[in-house]
């Protein structure tokens, strides 16, 4: 399972606090030596405050020695931070913990602050020691503490670069507390101001939409919702551009979640045509399942590759719940496309094709006629399903192409409009320093 293994891709784009549960997972399913999951995770956290579990880290790496001296150093000087940014940002954490300040707070931050300046008397470092204090808190593994204290920041604070980076925070501390009601609201906020913000260059954008594609994952794949989310987000024009181009690993989950996601069985087309672009960069068993059943229509090889899905699927940590979901609908969409191609079907062939047994197959062959409204006929004395060929009329063929160019549109125009308001304030900004 190394060779699926995407922990090596996905840490690279991932906090370390978040990276640690991937490392987790992957201990568990005993995938890599167990001495060098225990440094990579020490190293992982090296770098946070969270002194006490590194201590235990350090402890289990080094066959029960105890840790030197400079982890208590360490952690007194992490205590002693605590308590200056407790002191520090004593004043205005009380302004805003006031019943009456919070109701007077709008969505205007300028006012905001300028409300709390000309009746509390608080300056704009006291708001940017709260982002500090919120940073710290969630290096210290506090994450409740984090979350709250970068959200009151976002609220007054007026600098745009420490608010995205506030979002993130805040992001990062509700996944990691498994807040993903709250978790999914922050996710599509960030999508929407990544989108908006006009950055000082496009790779800068680019990246800020990689790391959230892969910081999503933990959201889409926990919350109710999730399997529309991450179509909805993947299929994007600006983010599909950002997997082909960037990180095309990240395909699988586009791929597990169309696949599960049957209410938006139109999405399969997109989908297909997205995993064909990339096929030359990255594949594995769940793309290659697609690309066999949908591109070279070669029913053996989707057979194959489906059975390897579920081994890949269990060894993935955000697909590992969703294995059998996964292919109860593959095998759906084998048997629709199989029905497509052929007109008579031997029942006990396309039952041992999906690793079915055969009472099983028949019931669920006719249950599938029956949801697709398909104009068949079983006739189970001679163990064979007759399929009459549907006819897709041109008009219909027209309005399939066709229905998703008005959005595209849009979403062209609104690109080509931010970028002209860029280049029109950079054009002003010169003009105005020339002068």
């Amino acid at each position: 399972m190394e060779k699926f293994d995407l922990t090596p891709k996905m840490l690279p784009n991932l906090d370390r606090q978040l990276g640690f549960p991937l490392l987790e997972f992957v201990a568990s399913r005993e995938t890599y030596n167990e001495k060098d999951l225990d440094r990579a995770k020490y190293e992982l956290l090296s770098s946070t405050n969270m002194v006490d579990f590194l201590g235990e880290l350090y402890t289990k790496l080094h066959d029960g020695e105890e840790p030197p001296a400079d982890f208590s150093d360490k952690r007194e000087r992490v205590m002693k931070q605590l308590e200056e940014f407790e002191q520090k940002t004593e004043r205005i954490r009380s302004v805003i913990e006031m019943p009456e300040v919070a109701s007077s707070l709008r969505q205007d931050r300028v006012q905001n602050m300028q409300f709390l300046a000309e009746n509390y008397q608080c300056k704009p470092e006291m708001v940017k020691d709260l982002f500090d204090f919120g940073q710290f808190h969630y290096s210290c593994g506090n994450y409740g503490g984090s979350s709250d204290l970068l959200f009151h920041f976002s609220v007054l604070s007026t600098d745009a670069d420490l608010i995205l980076k506030a979002m993130w925070g805040k992001l990062a501390s509700e996944m990691l507390m498994g807040n993903w009601e709250t978790a999914y609201d922050e996710a599509i906020k960030l999508r929407e101001t990544i989108d908006k913000t006009a950055f000082a260059e496009q790779s800068q954008q680019l990246q800020n939409r990689v790391w959230l594609l892969h910081w999503s994952l933990f959201v889409f794949f926990n919350h109710p919702s999730g399997r529309d989310g991450i179509l909805e987000m993947m299929l994007m024009p600006q983010y599909s551009n950002t997997i082909q181009n960037a990180c095309p690993w990240l395909v699988r989950y586009l791929v597990a979640a169309a696949v599960v996601n049957r209410r938006r069985k139109n999405s399969m087309k997109e989908v297909v045509k997205i995993v064909s672009n990339i096929g030359y960069m990255y594949k594995d068993p769940l793309t290659e399942f697609i690309h066999a059943l949908y591109v070279d229509f070669d029913f053996d090889a989707a057979c194959v590759k489906l059975k390897e899905c579920e081994l890949v699927l269990n060894n993935d940590f955000f697909m590992a719940g969703a294995s059998e979901d996964f292919v109860d609908c593959a095998r759906l969409y084998f048997a629709e496309v199989y029905c497509k191609i052929y007109s008579r079907i031997d029942l006990s062939s396309l039952t041992s094709r999906l690793f079915m047994d055969q009472e099983d197959g028949e019931k669920w062959i006719v249950k599938l006629i029956g949801e697709n409204r398909l104009d068949a006929k079983v006739n189970l004395k001679d163990n064979h399903v007759v399929i009459n060929p549907q006819i897709n009329h041109i008009p219909q063929q027209v309005i399939e192409k066709t229905k998703f160019l008005s959005f595209r549109s849009q979403v062209l125009n609104g690109a080509i409009d931010k970028r002209q308001a860029y280049l029109v304030k950079q054009s002003t900004l010169a003009e105005t320093a020339e002068q």
